[in-house]
């Protein structure tokens, strides 16, 4: 049984949250809170095996109470929950700790699926392919000269693609990772290789039609 420990303010989506998970077998909801001070007393106390975290909150948000138990040592591996307009707190985020990012409107299915994962040590991110990323593609023409990939990404790699399909450059992809910017042109000319793509646009459309990103 993964014990997850909700932290959401808005009192609805808490409620709801926690009436979706009840109806998975192998996920209990222990503990709730509905601001980040809250958050920070009660985490370490209950020791859930997965946070879902929000990330705007009164008192104390969640870039917050993701230092905090950082700091003290006492961070379980942590889902940070917002909206498309919050998509500027992935990387803060990620250098905070965090190990998922998703949006509130995700699925029971992948919700679950998320915190399996990072319950056994896994990440996960949500690609972020806004309406303005995705208008930023209009008019690129997903007819063009690509090969099948001859491997399978990496998790590192998937996760770099996610990234960049939400418009990241190498330097804030290095930075959200903790990798040096060298590492990550170099896991960027592997996803290019392995998609047969010559750009990270192009990259990004063949990934989305083979499904890495969706």
């Amino acid at each position: 049984m993964i014990g997850v420990f909700l932290v959401e303010d808005q009192r609805i989506v808490r409620e709801g949250l926690h009436s979706l998970l009840d109806l998975v077998d192998d996920i209990e909801v222990v503990g709730e809170a509905a601001d980040g001070e809250q958050a920070v007393k009660q985490i370490p106390e209950v020791l859930p095996e997965v946070v879902l975290l929000d990330m705007r909150m009164p008192k104390l948000d969640g870039l917050g109470v993701l230092n905090r138990l950082k700091d003290a040592e006492r961070l379980p591996p942590t889902i940070i929950l917002t909206t498309f307009d919050d998509d500027s707190s992935l990387l803060e985020g990620i250098r905070a700790g965090a190990k998922g990012f998703l949006l509130k409107d995700v699925s029971l299915d992948h919700l679950t699926d998320a915190i399996r994962t990072v319950a056994s040590g896994g990440t996960t991110i949500q690609p972020l392919i806004t309406n303005r990323i995705l208008k930023g593609l209009e008019g690129i023409s997903l007819d063009f000269e690509s090969l099948e990939p001859p491997d399978p990404l990496t998790e590192r790699e998937t996760e770099i693609l996610r990234l960049m399909a939400g418009g990241y450059s190498n330097r804030e992809i290095a930075q959200a990772f903790d990798l040096a910017e060298g590492t990550v042109k170099n896991h960027v000319s592997n996803i290019l290789s392995k998609l047969g793509v010559r750009d990270r646009t192009r990259a990004v459309l063949k990934a989305v039609e083979l499904g890495y990103i969706s």
